[in-house]
């Protein structure tokens, strides 16, 4: 079993800046991607960014590209997204998940996940 929490939510205003953590235990995640995903009230779950196992490939979704950064410090079984210049638009849960097939590269695709976080709340106001 794999656990996974996310921490560093909250408020914050229009151009600010939140970096998400996102822990996990049960288990050692250096040999697989990790990916954060998002929900807004009313709207289907959606994907933000993807790491792959090694770190060195990272996919991000053209809504955030240039603003949010994912990372990974396997020493600490933990992925980050650093959001940067923050948008009302970017209010949301926002959810880690881990894909456990080994290597992993790393998935735009909700289904290949294994294990999710509870999820974290950002809001963003304007």
């Amino acid at each position: 079993q794999v656990q996974l929490v996310e921490s560093g939510g909250g408020l914050v205003q229009a151009g600010g800046s939140l970096r998400l953590s996102c822990a996990a235990s049960g288990r050692t995640l250096s040999s697989y991607a990790l990916g954060w995903f998002r929900q807004a009230p009313g709207k289907e779950r959606e994907f933000v960014a993807a790491i792959s196992y090694s770190g060195r490939s990272v996919y991000n979704a053209d809504s955030v590209k240039g603003r949010f950064t994912i990372s990974r410090d396997n020493a600490k079984n933990t992925v980050y997204l650093q959001m940067n210049s923050l948008k009302p638009e970017d209010t949301a849960i926002y959810y880690c998940a881990a894909d456990l097939m080994v290597a992993g590269r790393g998935s735009t695709v909700e289904y290949e996940y294994d294990y999710w976080g509870q999820g974290t709340q950002v809001t963003v106001s304007s």
